[in-house]
C-alpha cells in the first residue's frame, strides 16, 4: 500500500475541458443530488445541471457562485474515488481547496463543506472586491530566482499604499506569485513589471482579491452565516495555508472555525509552504492532486523543487523523477487516475 498526501484545487480549474466532470467521475449520485438540492434552496442552478449543459461559459461557469460549487463537488467525487491501495496520510489545498479539504480531511461532512464553499463563493461573488493578477518569479525550467521574487515584492510593497493603490500578496504558488489589490494597485502593478511572454503578467477573470484585508467584510458575512457547529475535529491531519497541521485529536471546532473564516480569507495562503510541510512531514510516495483540471501540478512540482524534496532543482530533474515512477498523480489526467481511483 503506497502513502499518499491529497491535494485539494482551488478557483480557476473548472474549464471548458471540464464540462460534464461531473457526470464522467462523480461516484455517489446520491450525494450529487444532495449538493443539488442545497443549491436550489437557495435559487441557484443544480450543481449537476451547470455540468451537463452543452456549451462552457466563462461568464457562468466562472463565478464564484457557481465555480465553488462545481470545483468542490469534483475535488470530493475525485477523492472518494481513490482506491483502497492508497493510504492518504494527509490532507491540503489551494486556496479555496481548503474547503474541500476539511471535507475530504472529516472535520465537515460532504454536505457541510459543500454549504461552507458555496456560501464562500457566492457571498465573494456578491461583493466582488479586488481582483487578482499572477505573475512568475522562476524561469522556464522551474529553476528558483529569488533574486527576482525579491525585486516583484519591492515593487509590490512600492505600490501598496500610494494614494488609494492596495497591492498585497494573495497566494505563494509554488513559482508564481499571486497577488491581490484593488484596481489602482493592480492596474500599478501591470503598468510597472516586466512583461513574461505573452501570458503575464495574467488578470484572473472573476477573482476578487481573495486572501487580503479587502475581504474582512466577507469574513464577517461568512460567521454570520455559518455556524461552528458544521465543523469538528479532523479524523486525517490537515495541512492549512499556513504550512500548520491540525491534527486528529487535538484540533478544536472553535479553532478550525475562526482560522477557515478569518485568517484563511484575508490573510495570505502560502501554498507553497503547505506542500512543503506535506513533503517534509508526512514524506508520501504520493502527491495526490484531485480534479477538476490539471493546472495546479505545475505548482505542486515548483514547490517541491524549491524544497529540494529527493534532490529536485529544475524541471528536468521533476521530470525524470515522474518519468522513472510517478509520484505526482493529477486525477484529471485520464492515464493518471487510473493509477489511484477504484473507478
Amino acid at each position: 500500500m503506497k502513502t499518499a498526501v491529497v491535494i485539494c484545487p482551488g478557483r480557476g480549474t473548472y474549464n471548458s475541458t471540464e464540462l460534464g466532470y461531473l457526470s464522467r467521475h462523480f461516484p455517489d449520485a446520491g450525494l450529487l443530488d444532495r449538493f443539488d438540492k442545497i443549491r436550489q434552496q437557495n435559487d441557484q442552478d443544480a450543481v449537476s445541471s451547470l455540468d451537463r449543459v452543452e456549451r462552457y461559459s466563462l461568464s457562468k461557469h466562472g463565478r464564484g457562485d457557481n465555480a465553488s460549487a462545481l470545483i468542490y463537488a469534483a475535488t470530493l467525487g475525485d477523492f472518494l474515488s481513490i482506491g483502497d491501495q492508497i493510504d492518504v496520510v494527509a490532507v491540503t489545498g489551494n486556496s479555496m481547496g481548503w474547503y474541500s479539504a476539511l471535507a475530504c480531511g472529516g472535520a465537515v461532512s460532504a454536505e457541510d463543506g459543500f454549504l461552507i464553499a458555496n456560501t464562500m463563493g457566492t457571498m465573494m461573488q456578491s461583493a466582488m472586491i479586488g481582483g487578482q493578477i499572477i505573475h512568475p518569479w522562476v524561469d522556464d525550467d522551474w529553476v528558483p530566482r529569488p533574486e527576482v521574487r525579491e525585486t516583484l515584492m519591492g515593487m509590490v510593497d512600492q505600490i501598496n499604499g500610494q494614494g488609494d493603490a492596495i497591492l498585497t500578496l494573495s497566494i505563494d504558488l509554488g513559482g508564481m506569485l499571486v497577488l491581490a489589490g484593488n484596481e489602482t494597485g493592480l492596474s500599478a502593478f501591470e503598468a510597472a513589471v516586466e512583461p513574461v511572454g505573452d501570458r503575464f503578467p495574467m488578470r484572473l477573470a472573476n477573482h476578487a482579491a481573495f486572501h487580503s484585508h479587502l475581504q474582512t467584510s466577507v469574513a464577517n458575512q461568512g460567521r454570520e452565516a455559518l455556524s461552528p457547529m458544521l465543523f469538528g475535529p479532523p479524523k486525517k491531519p490537515l495541512i492549512d495555508g499556513r504550512g500548520e497541521i491540525w491534527w486528529p485529536g487535538s484540533s478544536t471546532r472553535e479553532d478550525l472555525y475562526e482560522y477557515t473564516l478569518g485568517h484563511q480569507v484575508t490573510e495570505t495562503y502560502d501554498f507553497t509552504h503547505a506542500v512543503t510541510v506535506a513533503a517534509r512531514e508526512f514524506a508520501p510516495d504520493l502527491f495526490i492532486v484531485t480534479g477538476p483540471g490539471t493546472t495546479l501540478g505545475g505548482a505542486v512540482a515548483q514547490s517541491l523543487i524549491r524544497a529540494n524534496w529527493n534532490g529536485m532543482t529544475d524541471k528536468a530533474d521533476f521530470k525524470a523523477r515522474q518519468a522513472a515512477e510517478a509520484f505526482l498523480i493529477s486525477m484529471g489526467m485520464e492515464d493518471q487516475r487510473k493509477l489511484v481511483a477504484s473507478l
